[in-house]
């Protein structure tokens, strides 16, 4: 059974969403690691039976010697794949250039890269909207498409509205695009 491990931030629910569709049925989640101790996903993942480990980002000088331990406890897993799943965190080449990784953006890239990309995509003047996994690379949201869905905005949407349909095509699509690259390779 191949392997992944989760990088997270905050609340987890993507990832208590992959842990309950895929773990021990689809894949294996070896590990949750995140880079803040108070992050709410960490109970989830316990009480899920998935093992955490928090690396903080603050303790280092540097993004790069961040990245270079972040590395080196993803590789102590032997994963075969890595996960973004909220990971609020904009990687280094020490990281791109050395881990496989997936990354999960609420918007049809290339719109919206980096941050607020639901209100940005809400506010926008497209009527398209969607959800995109990509592979991580360099460029911050400029990874090669995994999978994307699109939906076309009503003009009732609230911003509440709105981003729970973006949540609910990321709770769908995020296990498909794991299993479909697992399954490459």
């Amino acid at each position: 059974m191949k392997k992944i491990v989760i990088l997270f931030s905050g609340d987890g629910f993507n990832a208590e969403n992959i842990i309950r569709k895929l773990h021990k049925k689809e894949c294996f989640v070896a590990c949750g690691i995140t880079n803040k101790r108070d992050a709410k996903g960490i109970d989830k993942f316990n009480s899920l039976g998935v093992k955490t480990e928090v690396l903080e980002h603050e303790i280092f000088e540097s993004r790069e010697n961040f990245d270079e331990e972040l590395v080196k406890l993803i590789n102590s897993y032997e994963p075969d794949l890595v996960v973004l799943s909220g990971f609020m965190r904009i990687l280094s080449p020490v990281f791109t250039s050395n881990i496989k990784a997936v990354n999960l953006h609420p918007s049809l890239l290339p719109k919206y890269k980096g941050a607020k990309a639901i209100e940005r995509s809400f506010e926008g003047e497209s009527d398209e909207c969607g959800v995109s996994v990509h592979w991580v690379n360099s460029e911050l949201d400029g990874g090669d498409i995994i999978l994307q869905k699109k939906f076309f905005r009503s003009g009732n949407d609230t911003l509440e509205s709105f981003s729970m349909k973006i949540k609910d095509i990321e709770y769908e699509l995020m296990p498909k695009a794991i299993m479909k690259v697992l399954n490459e390779n």
